[in-house]
């Protein structure tokens, strides 16, 4: 397993001598032109025999996605790939010394938001103690596995947390795969990679639906906290999709961090009490440690869905974030003379806005959850209430197990709307304490004079008008998967409003950049996104809107 994914990664970088974007399949590597180049076309075909195709031995799917017991693959094979390997490197190096070429490996990938799969503590030898129960006696296991679940511990105790973390995961796909053959009745999706028929791998067991259309049992039987697991370490783009990286080579493998394989240990010790006798699973629940991680594991919700990422209650998320540099924006030091000038320089078009954003936020609290208790006059929203209301709602649950393609593109650009929001606020920030130190110590020629008492009188319109921006976000999402309830004109009239205000805050990031300065600016870009906001809310096609309509269904 280690020698084929390796050899992959390679792979791939001859072929960038050549070629200018990878193959992502290995079968396309294989067959390509660039590789034949360098190694010879019957060399490659050599290469296809062992590892690239299921009409050959198709090793490397095989064994990565846990079909082969460690009898069933003779050290023969392992002893020609080792030498193909050693051939190959000859190859290379005689085409390199002609060709006047230099061979360069692309950089590993390192696994970032380790603190975000810290959510099982560190495994300890009670821990691993209780593992080597289970594991001989837990009916998910094949006793014909069970030396690679051994070899997996051995790896772990010796230090070697990429090799437990490969062997994890192939066997909790062979595991899986059988429970999900099992609770689905189809005995034939446990075929292993024939070349006549498409074997059963983690994107099947893991999906919402069978391939004839039924609903996967598997969930049901695991539950969504399992299945949040697995979709967050296997399959979610933000997420550390280990195996994907694992197997195609793409991480360094004495550096694999000891934080990813703890997850997946301390997962499957949960996973395998499941199938274990119920007395000896009771009576090992009791245990401290076991019963804290059976706690953690009933109580896992996503964490790189995107809704997670969008509403994520640490500092670093970008809604709360940004509310949080808003707020802070009245205790930012003004001048005296500043803000008398920039009070008397309020035009028009800012009285416009602030009336727009009135008549916005007056229809907005009957749209707020009212279990969770934040507004209790329903006929105004009181400017003070807003970061309660924002961080109330960020707080609400939103289920996120199989969101389909349309919650997802709505999702993306409501995270690009608040990433842009948050920039703005710390851009504005950085520019009212520059300005102000140079207004202090008179360093301000005129031009720039006025441009800071433009920027004064902007950035009150701007403070209410992102607070407007990051409660609809908020809003929106609590209510996300409301938006089944578009037809497909519906949709795109509304996917067409949430990007005309993402381009709003696109712009707002260009003009209160201080290269650029556009104050004036941003007043007539605001009142053009109020009143969008204001017209489509009016025509009652928000999310918010049709959720109230649904209950209201419901309730009759």
């Amino acid at each position: 397993m280690k020698l084929t994914a390796c050899l992959e990664r390679a792979l791939g970088d001859v072929y960038l001598l050549n070629g200018k974007e990878c193959p992502f399949l290995l079968r396309d590597l294989l067959a390509s032109e660039e590789l034949a180049e360098v190694f010879g076309r019957s060399v490659m075909d050599v290469l296809k025999v062992f590892i690239g195709s299921p009409r050959g031995l198709n090793l490397r799917n095989t064994l990565w996605h846990g079909f082969a017991s460690p009898h069933e693959i003779p050290p023969k094979y392992c002893s020609m790939m080792v030498l193909l390997t050693v051939g190959l490197g000859q190859l290379l190096k005689s085409y390199l010394q002609q060709a006047k070429l230099v061979l360069a490996h692309r950089p590993f990938i390192v696994l970032t938001n380790l603190e975000d799969l810290a959510v099982f503590p560190d495994v300890t030898s009670e821990v691993l103690s209780v593992l080597e129960e289970v594991m001989k006696k837990s009916t998910f296991i094949l006793k014909v596995m069970l030396p690679y679940w051994e070899a997996a511990l051995i790896g772990f105790r010796s230090h070697r947390f990429a090799d437990c973390a490969m062997l994890l995961l192939t066997q909790l796909e062979t595991g899986l795969r059988r429970v999900f053959a099992a609770v689905n009745q189809c005995p034939k999706r446990l075929l292993t990679a024939e070349s006549t028929a498409l074997y059963t791998t983690f994107d099947e067991i893991l999906a919402k639906h069978l391939d004839d259309g039924k609903i996967n049992q598997l969930p049901l039987l695991l539950g969504e906290p399992a299945m949040e697991f697995l979709w967050d370490f296997l399959n979610h783009q933000e997420g550390p999709r280990i195996r994907d990286h694992l197997s195609h080579g793409e991480i360094n493998l004495p550096e694999f961090p000891k934080e990813a394989t703890n997850q997946l240990l301390a997962f499957s010790v949960v996973l395998l009490l499941r199938f274990t006798d119920e007395d000896l699973s009771a009576a090992l629940k009791e245990k401290a440690a076991i019963k804290s991680l059976v706690g953690l594991a009933e109580g896992y919700h996503a964490h790189f869905h995107p809704v997670a990422q969008l509403k994520k209650q640490d500092f670093s998320s970008q809604v709360l974030s940004c509310e949080k540099s808003i707020r802070a924006w009245p205790l930012l030091p003004l001048p005296e003379e500043a803000e008398e000038a920039a009070r008397l320089k309020g035009t028009s078009e800012t009285q416009a806005c602030e009336a727009l954003i009135t008549e916005i936020l007056r229809a907005l609290p009957r749209h707020l959850p009212e279990s969770r208790g934040v507004v209790s006059d329903w006929d105004s929203l009181p400017a003070e209430r807003w970061p309660q209301v924002i961080q109330e709602l960020c707080g609400t649950p939103v289920p996120t197990l199989f969101c389909p393609r349309t919650v997802l593109e709505v999702l993306t650009v409501l995270r690009n709307i608040s990433a842009h929001c948050a920039r703005v606020s710390s851009q504005v920030a950085a520019s009212v304490e520059l300005r102000h130190q140079q207004w202090v110590e008179r360093r301000l020629r005129s031009r720039q004079r006025q441009t800071y008492l433009h920027m004064l009188t902007s950035i009150k319109l701007l403070s209410p008008v992102l607070y407007l921006i990051l409660l609809l976000i908020a809003l929106e999402l609590v209510n996300i998967h409301v938006v089944h309830g578009k037809n497909t004109y519906e949709y795109q009239q509304y996917l067409k409003f949430l990007k005309s205000i993402l381009q709003y805050t696109e712009n707002l990031v260009t003009y209160t950049s201080q290269q650029k300065n556009k104050w004036n600016e941003t007043i007539n870009l605001t009142r053009t996104a109020l009143l969008k906001i204001w017209t489509f809310s009016e025509k009652k096609q928000m999310l918010i809107h049709l959720a109230k309509k649904s209950a209201s269904k419901g309730g009759l």
